[in-house]
């Protein structure tokens, strides 16, 4: 056992599951003394993912080596993931010997447990950087409001333009007859909303590559949203227990 972890709530693991597990076709995962980590690129190049969970955030945590590399497949990790009840803590211990990952689920209330195999894949993991760009708009807003407008916007369009002026932000789609906008402000719904440079700025981005981290709002509070004139958005979700998760989406030029 070089790797072994207990998460404190199956529910929620499982909706990070669900959100790694959309953009990716394998999850990457890397084990330190400081934390568990997932950072990878969507097969298309559209979205990068970065998963930070740090040692705080697991009832027990233990690996054996400076660091440990283990590629499990996304459909796997999610059909597992998703027997998780709001009664478990989950256990992940990785079994290397076999080539495997052991996930457990562990009822808080009766003790009964139950246990799942996961196949580990062969894999080469490359070191990547996040994209190097100053993003001149920052706004912070509940994960639901969040969720609401890319769901607000899909009914109208297949992408959504994000517009900063000074003093508020706006959403906007538009298709044949048919527009959406939600003009945003501080304290409706922003919580905090910074602008540098030269407003207005504007972005598009696929509604689709957006709605792939919804999963994560089911259990955040808040998300940061980050983007620049034609530059890619920068979603950061705030987790339970100090881990974040961020979603780098690339712009439709």
């Amino acid at each position: 056992m070089t790797f072994k972890a207990i998460y404190p709530a199956a529910t929620k693991f499982k909706y990070i599951v669900e959100t790694i597990t959309k953009a990716l076709d394998e999850i990457p995962f890397m084990a330190t003394a400081e934390g568990l980590y997932v950072k990878s690129l969507s097969p298309d190049k559209t979205t990068m993912l970065v998963l930070t969970m740090p040692v705080t955030t697991f009832e027990e945590y233990n690996v054996e080596k400076d660091k440990v590399v283990f590629v499990v497949p996304s459909d796997e990790l999610k059909r597992a993931a998703k027997r998780g009840t709001r009664n478990d803590m989950v256990e992940l211990v990785l079994e290397e010997d076999q080539r495997r990952l052991k996930m457990t689920f562990i009822d808080k209330k009766t003790g009964v447990t139950r246990t799942f195999y996961i196949p580990l894949r062969e894999a080469v993991v490359e070191e990547l950087n996040e994209p190097q760009v100053e993003l001149n708009v920052v706004a912070r807003l509940n994960a639901d409001d969040f969720k609401n407008i890319v769901r607000d916007a899909k009914i109208v369009s297949d992408e959504v333009e994000f517009t900063a002026h000074e003093d508020r932000l706006e959403a906007h789609s538009l298709s044949m007859q048919k527009e959406y906008r939600c003009i945003m402000e501080i304290g409706n719904p922003l919580i905090t909303y910074e602008v540098k440079g030269n407003p207005p700025i504007r972005a598009k981005y696929a509604i689709d590559l957006l709605q792939a981290s919804l999963k994560a709002a089911s259990t955040a509070d808040t998300v940061t949203v980050e983007f620049g004139e034609a530059l890619p958005m920068k979603l950061t979700f705030d987790l339970p227990g100090g881990s974040t998760l961020v979603y780098w989406v690339s712009p439709r030029v």
